[in-house]
Formats: C-alpha cells, sequence, structure tokens
C-alpha cells in the first residue's frame, strides 16, 4: 500500500499536479489495515489529474478488494481514465459509483470494462442518469451480456424507460453469472416489465430482480417472483447433485484404493508363498499353496465384481434419486446417507473376509514351516514343477488385470449413458418448461389486453352514465315546471270530478265487499281441505294401530304355536285368516284414499275455479276504473278551464 502512496504521489508531482491530501490520507488509512482493504474515495472531489493517476496504477494486482467513489462528481474524462485503469486488474471485487451523473461516455467506459475485466463481481451504478441515453446505454448493456463474471448490479434510480429495459433483457439472455439485479425506482413500465419477464425464459442465473416503483403490473410482478423463485430451487438442486455426485466419487475412488490394496497384498502373500515353495521344494504342498492362492484370486475377484455391481447399483440409485428429487426433496438426503451407511457396511464385511484370509495364509505359512523337514529329496522335480506353476501364475494375473480393465471400461461406459440419459432428460424437461412459460405468458398477455379494454369500456361507461344523468335532470326539471302548470289548471276542476269519484269509490266498496265475501267462502274451502287431510292423517294412524295390533297378535300367536306344537295346523288356518282380513283391511283403506284423494282434487278444482273469478272481476273492476279516469279526463278537457289551458 505504501508502494501504492508514493506511485500516485509520483505521478500527479510528474503530471504538474499536487496530489489530494484526502486521497493520501484514505490510502495512508488503507495501508494499516491488515489484508486486503477497501479505497473508499465517496464524497471526496477528485480532480482528473487525480482519476488519471489512480487510473495508470489500478491495472494489475492493486492492494485492495473494494473501491467505492461514491458522490465524487466524477467528469466524463475522469470516469473514462479510471475504468480504463480497471480493465486489467485482478484483484478490485466490488466497485461503487453511485451519485456520479454518468452519462453516454460513462455508459460507453462501463460496457468496455464489462467486456475486459474478470475480477469485478458487484457493481453499484445507482442515482445516476445512464438511461436517458440510449446509444450508451445499449453499449453497457451489449458489455453486460459479454460479461460472465459479474454477480450483482445495481441500477436504481437511472431513470431506464421500457426500451432500456428491453437492451437489458437481450443482455441477460446472453449473461450466465449475474445473480442480482436491481431496478427500483426507474420508469420500465408494462412493456418492460414483460420484456424482462420474457428473458428470465432462458436465464436460469438470476435468484433476485427488484422492480419496485417501476409502474409494472402485479401480474408481471408475481410470474417474475414465481421465476425467482424457479432459478433459486434449481440452483440449489443443482448444487446439491453435484456435492452428492462429488461425494460419490469420492467414495468409489476410495473403494477402488482399498481393492487395489487387498490385489496388492493378496500378490505379496503369493509372492511369499511362492519364495517358501521354492524353499522347501515339495510338488505336493507347491500345488496345494498354488490351488489356495488360485482359490484366493477367485474369491477376491468375486468380491471385486460385487463390490462394482455394488458401485453400479449405487450409481443407479443415486441417478433414480437425482430424477425423484424433483419430486421427493424431502427423502433424498435420508436415502443417500442410508445407501451410504450400506455401502460402508459392506465395505466392512470385505475387510473382515480379507482379514480371515490372512489369517488362513498365515496358518497355512506355519503348516509349510512344519513340514520343511520332508521336503528335502524331491528338489529337481519341485523346481520343474514350480516353474509351470509361476507360469500359470503369471496367465492368472494377466487374466485377472484384463477382466479388472474390462469390468473398469464397462462401468465408465455405463456412467457416460447414464450422464447422457440425465442430460438428455434434463433438456427435455427444461423444453418443456419453457413452453409452459411461454403458453403462460400468452395467457397472461391476453388477461393484461382483456383488463385494459374493461378499463376502455369502463370509462366510456361511466361518461355515458354522467350524459344520461344530466340529461334526465334536465327534463325532469321540464318535466316539474309543466306538471305544476298543470297542477294550477287542474286544482279548480278537482271539486266537480270529486263527485265522481264518490260515486267510483262507492262501486269499487261494493266490488271489495263481494270479494271479501268470495275470499271468506275460499277459506272455508282450505278449511274443509285441512280437516278432510287430518280425517285422512287420523284414519292413517288407526291402520299403523290396527297392523301393530295385528302384528302383536300375530307374535303371540307364533310364540304359543312354539310352545305347541301339536296344534300348528289350526293356527296357521288361523294366520292365513288374519293375513286375509289385513288384506281387505288394508284394500278398503286404499279405497278410502283414493275416495279422499278425488274429493280433494275436486275441492282443488273448485278452489282454482273461484280463483279464477276473482281473477276476472279483479279485472273488470281495473276495467271500469281505467273507464273511469277515462271518463274524467275527457270531462276535464271539455269543460271550459281545460279549452283555455289547451289554447295557452
Amino acid at each position: 500500500m505504501e508502494e501504492f502512496r508514493r506511485g500516485y504521489a509520483r505521478l500527479c508531482a510528474a503530471g504538474g499536479a499536487a496530489p489530494q491530501e484526502a486521497v493520501l490520507r484514505r490510502l495512508r488509512e488503507l495501508g494499516g489495515a491488515p489484508g486486503r482493504g477497501r479505497l473508499d474515495l465517496a464524497a471526496q472531489s477528485l480532480s482528473l489529474e487525480t482519476c488519471g493517476a489512480l487510473g495508470r496504477l489500478l491495472p494489475g494486482a492493486a492492494p485492495f478488494a473494494e473501491v467505492a467513489l461514491g458522490d465524487c462528481g466524477l467528469s466524463e474524462e475522469g470516469v473514462k481514465l479510471l475504468l480504463h485503469g480497471l480493465c486489467s486488474n485482478t484483484t478490485v471485487k466490488s466497485l461503487d459509483l453511485k451519485g456520479n451523473n454518468l452519462r453516454t461516455v460513462g455508459a460507453e467506459a462501463l460496457g468496455k470494462l464489462l467486456r475486459q475485466n474478470k475480477s469485478i463481481r458487484s457493481l453499484i451504478l445507482e442515482w445516476n442518469s445512464l438511461g436517458v441515453w440510449e446509444e450508451g446505454f445499449s453499449f453497457f448493456c451489449q458489455g453486460l451480456g459479454a460479461n460472465n463474471f459479474l454477480q450483482r448490479l445495481d441500477l436504481r434510480n437511472n431513470q431506464i424507460n421500457h426500451q432500456g429495459a428491453g437492451e437489458l433483457a437481450m443482455a441477460l439472455k446472453q449473461n450466465t453469472s449475474l445473480q442480482e439485479l436491481d431496478l427500483r425506482w426507474n420508469n420500465v413500465g408494462l412493456l418492460g416489465g414483460r420484456a424482462l419477464l420474457n428473458c428470465l425464459h432462458s436465464n436460469k442465473t438470476l435468484k433476485r430482480l427488484e422492480l419496485a416503483g417501476n409502474n409494472v403490473p402485479s401480474d408481471i410482478l408475481k410470474a417474475v417472483e414465481q421465476a425467482m423463485d424457479h432459478n433459486q430451487d434449481r440452483q440449489t438442486i443443482l448444487r446439491e447433485t453435484q456435492n452428492r455426485a462429488h461425494i460419490l466419487s469420492k467414495e468409489v475412488l476410495s473403494l477402488k484404493d482399498e481393492k487395489t490394496k487387498q490385489f496388492l497384498d493378496l500378490m505379496d502373500t503369493i509372492d511369499k508363498q511362492r519364495e517358501e515353495i521354492a524353499r522347501s521344494g515339495r510338488l505336493q504342498m507347491t500345488e496345494a499353496a498354488l490351488a489356495l492362492s488360485e482359490q484366493k484370486v477367485h474369491n477376491l475377484g468375486e468380491l471385486l465384481n460385487a463390490t462394482k455391481q455394488e458401485q453400479t447399483s449405487m450409481a443407479e440409485r443415486h441417478f433414480t434419486e437425482l430424477q425423484q428429487q424433483k419430486q421427493e426433496g424431502a427423502d433424498r438426503e435420508g436415502k443417500l446417507l442410508r445407501d451410504l451407511s450400506a455401502a460402508s457396511e459392506k465395505n466392512l464385511l470385505l475387510r473382515n473376509q480379507v482379514d480371515e484370509l490372512e489369517k488362513k495364509c498365515k496358518v497355512q505359512q506355519d503348516q509349510l514351516f512344519q513340514v520343511k523337514q520332508d521336503l528335502t529329496n524331491t528338489t529337481a522335480e519341485l523346481k520343474l514343477r514350480a516353474m509351470q506353476a509361476e507360469e500359470r501364475l503369471e496367465m492368472e494375473k494377466r487374466r485377472f488385470k484384463q477382466s479388472f480393465e474390462d469390468m473398469e471400461s464397462l462401468r465408465l461406459k455405463e456412467v457416460d449413458h447414464m450422464t447422457q440419459h440425465i442430460e438428455a432428460s434434463e433438456r427435455s424437461m427444461q423444453d418443456r418448461i419453457q413452453r409452459l412459460e411461454a403458453i403462460r405468458m400468452a395467457l397472461e398477455e391476453e388477461l393484461s389486453q382483456v383488463k385494459a379494454a374493461a378499463l376502455t369500456e369502463r370509462g366510456q361507461a361511466e361518461e355515458e352514465l354522467l350524459k344520461a344523468r344530466n340529461q334526465a335532470r334536465l327534463e325532469e326539471q321540464q318535466r316539474l315546471e309543466h306538471l305544476e302548470e298543470k297542477l294550477r289548471l287542474m286544482t279548480e276542476s278537482r271539486d266537480e270530478a270529486q263527485n265522481c269519484c264518490l260515486k267510483q269509490k262507492q262501486m269499487v266498496a261494493e266490488a271489495q265487499a263481494k270479494a271479501n265475501q268470495l275470499s271468506l267462502h275460499a277459506e272455508g274451502l282450505r278449511r274443509r281441505l285441512e280437516e278432510l287431510q287430518q280425517d285422512l292423517n287420523s284414519k292413517e294412524e288407526e291402520k299403523v294401530t290396527e297392523v301393530n295390533k295385528v302384528k302383536v297378535e300375530l307374535q303371540e300367536q307364533i310364540g304359543h304355536l312354539q310352545a305347541e306344537r301339536t296344534v300348528q295346523g289350526g293356527l296357521r288356518e288361523k294366520i292365513a285368516a288374519l293375513e286375509r282380513q289385513l288384506k281387505a283391511v288394508s284394500s278398503n283403506h286404499r279405497e278410502a284414499l283414493l275416495d279422499k284423494e278425488g274429493e280433494i282434487s275436486m275441492l282443488l278444482e273448485k278452489l282454482r275455479m273461484k280463483e279464477a273469478d276473482i281473477s276476472r272481476m279483479r279485472e273488470e273492476e281495473a276495467q271500469r276504473a281505467s273507464f273511469l279516469q277515462n271518463a274524467i279526463m275527457a270531462y276535464v278537457q271539455g269543460s271550459p278551464l281545460g279549452t283555455h289551458s289547451s289554447r295557452k
């Protein structure tokens, strides 16, 4: 850091300008901080010479990881010099340029920075004017699309309209590293929101997109939130699958190492046995040892095959679990742990078997040492047999190595096939998701169009309603004035019409009396109908009681029949007679019910006829009243007062 500060002072002096004390003080403070610190020059008015000196010192490895240049009032040329120095920087991870009113030149310099820099992960551009200049912002978006290292971008309060949002959407389709984008308090609008939502179908890395304060409809905001949640879930699933694949690869490598160690141990034991056989020189023991070694090789080959099958089964289970992760997220970790525990248990069993084999080898070696004294007479023959045994052993070694290599190649082929199958299924699922997202977007567009049409229709209807209300008010005022004039004219003729009205009232009273009499008669008929209904209910109750009595008698008779089996014939006849009587009673009751129903229908018919007469009389009274009203109106119009009003 001291060298950086000295270099800044030297470059300022070479340029003929004095270094700024604030910058020197911040560099001195940063020099006392441990590790890579933060160059905080916020709210410091940086001159053009300072910007040029810092721009020449920034290329390469700078002694800080964060640069804060917010609210520094940087000029266009100063921003260009600073960003040109950062293009080849390899240590700065965060850059803060908020509140500097960056315009066309600044936007172009930022686009160049995003194209060339590979270390910056966070870029803060809040409170600038990048969206005002369309050409500069387009260049900035092109640089963003070509960048694959930036993870966080803050563009709040940059006056970005729907065209700028479209440029950003095109850049996001190409970008594969950006995870957070903040566009709050701009002017994106409906079209910009749709463009950003459409770009999320191809961008699977963006996890956070802020659009508050942009006049974006709520349905688009909800769709953006759903797309962000989907991207987060996808990245978590990919991270988990990568971790699990890494764990499984480690387990497979460890198992392979253990098997190779076991094989090497076996070969060492075989070599030791071969040396012992060469020393002892007895044919029978060499053949037994060779058979034992062949058996061990065979057993170890079977164990290796079993372990390979277990590894392949574990890989298959793992791939099936990867396919089931989208549906059963809660059970994935438990299954993997159980599989790993099963594999570890099997490895322990294999180790125990190898230990047992080693113990058996030690026992056989003891036996070999015991029979050394009996192996002195057949040395020549044993040497020949030993050479043959060595040749056979070498052949078995080569065969075992070849089989091991074949099994390893088959396993690799199967793993490649499974990975290709999983990738193909994932691509098909992604295509299906994209199609569903396109359908959903089309439906949302139709819904927004319908909403807009409904709003326009509602506005037109409200305007028409206001017009109709105003017109109705005018008509009501005119009608009230006309009616007041008529009322003044009608007050004089009211006295003459009162006599006729009294006569008509008397006639109406007589008609009402007749109607009351008819209604009383109808009420009597209704009461009669209710009485008949009550009689019918009472008869039904009597029938039920009789049936219950008959049932009780039948039960008593059945009890007597069970007690006295000798008189069953007579009792059966009595029961048949009682059943016939019951049928006769039920048939009579049905006939009575039918008669009552006929009487009820006749009474209902009469009631309908009376109601028709009443309605007819009411119509006649209404006609008489209308005739009377017409007569009164004709009389009023024929009177001198009526002729006077008509002349007016």
